[in-house]
């Protein structure tokens, strides 16, 4: 009897502890329908683009020597020269790394 008694005990205490891992998900009712949403991708979206990469996609652009690279609080404005020797200047987005703008 004390036997059975200690195995049952021990399977309520695994489910237990394990439980806790099931809540750790939230669900998103929206015009996809119901899914769910893993913890980490609540942060995903505050990722910034680096200055690195904003060259890059200046670079894209048609910029080939570039002169200045400026942070604002909302994009990054890369100025150089295309390869005709004209100032260029490219605006983007520092979240998503979308072009704004090209003079």
């Amino acid at each position: 009897m004390l036997k059975k008694l200690l195995i049952v005990g021990a399977t309520a205490l695994v489910a237990i502890t394990s439980a806790p891992q099931a809540f750790a998900q939230s669900i998103i009712i929206g015009p996809d329908g119901v899914r769910l949403r893993e913890p980490y991708q609540e942060r995903a979206y505050r990722r910034e683009i680096s200055e690195r990469e904003a060259v890059r996609i200046a670079r894209s652009e048609g910029l080939r020597d570039v002169d200045d690279v400026r942070r604002t609080r909302s994009r990054f404005v890369v100025e150089g020269t295309d390869r005709r020797g004209d100032d260029i200047r490219v605006d983007i987005d520092r979240r998503t790394g979308d072009v704004i703008g090209v003079q």
